[in-house]
């Protein structure tokens, strides 16, 4: 049953990097396997049609914040007019005209956060352009490297099918001639035959495959969550402010809470500047994932050829002999990238200064901690 398992995940591993590399549907074949670049573009597509879809909804408590203007603007002059009967304040016109200019922020409120998010989106699309331009410059990197990694496994897999034959070879002639050679002899025979049964355990091939499948696809999935994740946190952030906004508008007219309404505006800013700095740290991880996959082209270089056709044997031993049928660099920058995608939120708050954001992107990472905490516990226990 062992065996059969091990037999199992070796041709799976096998199968998977012919199916990545392969043939004239090379590109077909990685875009099914790891999709069709870094990101997938589906779902980057959905995550922007997302945010329009969920803008549209901006009127929800648009009545409702319009009653509580109206109550709080009688609430409002009833308390200047004390102030200037009593002789405390006297006589204002423009205090008197901001709760107008208030309620008239609610009235159009569609339009004004339209002109509020103006500068971000710029900000937005020229960072996608820049990210979407490197992006390509990587995707034709990855159907390179994908190439010389099929030039590699081919040449392991021919090597070791050879090392295999000279040890049925061996085997035979070793058997007959041992009792019939001198110590000398035999001596000769086990110095030459002896590297070749080694060089043939150093090429086998077929796990390191599926672990160097196994590392590369975790480390791209680790790296799309984290991009994920931050689009949706932007989303999410953006919606309800934008749903919720015109009660802090509302709000606002009283003197108590004067400070509400440019709050939310800094807040909002700076959730909307989220996409702007994603796609400018995307683009970033992008020059260094072009950096890892040209340097491992040119390591995969030296062990197969330019053409792929001349690889040299020494260096694919040592090379098998790892553990991976990877150099690691890509994995590396796949997870670093992922690791800069969560400094966002603080980003954002270096720009648009606010205590808002930064306290619930810090809540969020605390009661992320703790689900993650009690469901190793419950998965211990239940183990």
């Amino acid at each position: 049953m062992k065996k059969t398992i091990m037999l199992l995940l070796t041709c799976l591993a096998a199968s998977s990097v012919f199916a990545q590399t392969g043939g004239v549907n090379n590109t077909k074949t990685l875009e099914f396997l790891q999709g069709e670049g870094v990101y997938e573009t589906g779902v980057m597509v959905f995550l922007k049609g997302l945010k329009d879809s969920v803008w549209t909804h901006f009127d929800l408590f648009i009545a409702d914040a319009k009653a509580l203007a109206a109550i709080f603007m009688i609430i409002y002059f009833a308390i200047k007019s004390y102030e200037m009967m009593v002789g405390d304040k006297q006589l204002e016109i423009m205090p008197l005209i901001r709760p107008f200019g208030l309620a008239m922020v609610i009235f159009w409120w569609g339009t004004f956060v339209k002109i509020i998010a103006f500068p971000t989106d710029l900000v937005t699309n020229q960072t996608e352009q820049m990210f979407e331009s490197e992006q390509t410059i990587v995707n034709d990197l990855r159907l390179n490297r994908a190439g010389l990694m099929l030039a590699v496994a081919n040449s392991l897999y021919t090597y070791q099918a050879q090392t295999q034959v000279a040890e049925k070879e061996s085997d035979t002639w070793y058997g007959q001639a041992w009792d019939a050679v001198s110590s000398t002899v035999k001596q000769g025979i086990s110095t030459v035959v002896s590297p070749i049964l080694e060089l043939k355990n150093r090429l086998q091939v077929g796990m390191q495959l599926l672990f160097s499948q196994m590392l590369e696809i975790i480390g791209i999935w680790i790296l799309r969550i984290a991009v994920y994740v931050i689009f949706m946190i932007q989303i999410i952030y953006s919606t309800i402010l934008i749903i919720l906004g015109p009660f802090a508008v509302a709000v606002s007219i009283l003197p108590a809470f004067r400070d509400s309404f440019s709050t939310w505006i800094a807040r909002f800013v700076s959730v909307n500047l989220y996409s702007g700095i994603a796609f400018l740290i995307m683009y970033l991880t992008g020059l260094m994932q072009e950096y890892a996959l040209t340097s491992e082209i040119s390591k995969y270089k030296e062990l197969v050829g330019e053409n792929g056709t001349t690889a040299n044997l020494e260096k694919m031993a040592y090379f098998a002999g790892n553990g991976l049928l990877s150099f690691g660099t890509v994995i590396i920058v796949f997870i670093i990238g992922a690791i800069c995608m969560f400094t966002v939120p603080s980003i954002s708050t270096w720009i648009i200064s606010t205590s808002g954001i930064s306290s619930a992107t810090s809540t969020f990472g605390r009661s992320a901690g703790t689900v993650i905490g009690v469901a190793r516990r419950a998965s211990g226990s239940l183990l």
